[in-house]
C-alpha cells in the first residue's frame, strides 16, 4: 500500500484584469441624477475567479492591476477569497482602472472605464504561456483580453496551448461593445474562441451578435456547429438553457424583494458552473447538475449592487 500523498488538483486558470467598479447605488436615468459612487470589487474575470474560489474551487488569476492603493485593495480581496495570485501582478507606474457604473430603472448597468489596461496581460502572461497552460486544470477566458492586439495574441496562444494539452476551456464572451472598434470585430473575436471549448456561456444578446440568429435554439445550435461541446444561453428572468453533450432547461428564480442590479448575475452563474466542473474533475454532467444552482446564484446577485458583495 502506497503512503504517497496525492497531489492536490491543479487550479482553474482565469485570464484577465481586476478593476474597481464605482457604482451609483440608485437606479437612475443618467449621470445628472447621480449623487455618490461606492467602490466595489470588479472586472468580469476577477469576479468569476473570486466567486468560484468562494464556491470551493482551486482558482488562480493571471492578470494585473495598477501598483496603487486600489490595486492593493483588489489584491487583498482576491487573497481573502483564496484565489492564487502567483501570476497576478501590480504594474509599477500604472493606475488601477476605474469603471463608473450607472444602474437604470431595470437594473441594467452602463459602464464608463477610465484607464484601459492595454497590454497588461501580454506583459504578465506572454513569457509564461507554456508554464501556465501546463500548470492549470482548465482555462477560463472572456473577450476582455481580446480587445487589444497584444493581449489578444497572448490570449489566443494560451488558449491554443491549453487545447493542445487537453485542458478544458470555458469561454464567456461578456461583450462590452463600447470597448470595441465595431460590433463585427467584437463578434469575430469572440467566435474565434468557440472551437474546442468545453463550455460557452453567453447571454442571448451576445450569442445573437455572434451567430446572427435570434431564436435561442438556433443560437445554441450555431455555437455547437462552430465547435463548442456545450452551450449555456442565459435568458434573464426566464432562466437558462443548456445544449450540447447534455440538454437542460432551467426556469428563472424570483428575486427576493427588489431587483437592485444585474451587474453580477452572469458572473455568478459562470462562476458556479466553473466551480462545479472543477470540483467534479471536469466531469461534463456537472454542467447540467450545476445549472440550477447557477440560476439561483444569478438571481441572488440581482439583490446586491456589486458582483461579489
Amino acid at each position: 500500500m502506497s503512503d504517497a500523498i496525492p497531489e492536490p488538483p491543479r487550479p482553474v486558470l482565469c485570464l484577465g484584469e481586476a478593476l474597481v467598479d464605482l457604482i451609483c447605488e440608485r437606479q437612475i436615468a443618467g449621470l445628472s441624477e447621480a449623487d455618490a459612487f461606492v467602490p466595489h470589487f470588479g472586472g468580469v474575470v476577477a469576479n468569476i475567479a473570486l466567486l468560484a474560489a468562494r464556491a470551493g474551487a482551486r482558482v488562480a488569476l493571471a492578470g494585473a492591476s495598477g501598483a496603487d492603493e486600489w490595486g492593493e485593495w483588489l489584491q487583498g480581496q482576491l487573497a481573502g477569497a483564496g484565489v492564487e495570485l502567483g501570476h497576478f501582478q501590480l504594474m509599477e507606474g500604472e493606475r488601477t482602472p476605474l469603471a463608473m457604473v450607472l444602474i437604470d430603472a431595470h437594473g441594467e448597468a452602463g459602464y464608463t472605464i477610465y484607464g484601459e489596461p492595454a497590454g497588461w496581460v501580454a506583459r504578465v502572461v506572454g513569457p509564461r504561456v507554456d508554464e501556465l497552460a501546463e500548470s492549470c486544470s482548465g482555462l477560463f477566458l472572456s473577450s476582455n483580453t481580446l480587445v487589444g492586439e497584444e493581449d489578444r495574441a497572448v490570449t489566443m496562444s494560451l488558449r491554443e496551448r491549453a487545447l493542445e494539452l487537453d485542458r478544458p476551456v470555458i469561454f464567456d464572451p461578456n461583450l462590452r461593445l463600447h470597448r470595441w472598434r465595431s460590433r463585427t470585430d467584437a463578434a469575430a473575436s469572440a467566435n474565434a474562441c468557440v472551437p474546442g471549448a468545453l463550455l460557452v456561456r453567453a447571454n442571448l444578446a451576445e450569442a445573437a451578435l455572434m451567430t446572427r440568429e435570434d431564436d435561442p435554439e438556433r443560437v445554441a445550435q450555431a455555437l455547437l456547429k462552430a465547435g463548442a461541446r456545450n452551450v449555456v444561453i442565459t435568458l434573464g428572468a426566464e432562466g437558462a438553457m443548456l445544449r450540447g453533450s447534455f440538454r437542460a432547461n432551467v426556469p428563472g428564480v424570483a428575486v427576493r424583494g427588489r431587483l437592485l442590479s444585474t451587474v453580477g448575475a452572469g458572473d455568478a452563474l459562470t462562476a458556479t458552473l466553473i466551480a462545479q466542473l472543477a470540483l467534479a474533475g471536469w466531469y461534463e454532467p456537472a454542467i447540467a447538475a450545476g445549472l440550477s444552482a447557477g440560476v439561483r446564484e444569478a438571481a441572488r446577485a440581482c439583490e446586491r449592487w456589486g458582483a461579489t458583495d
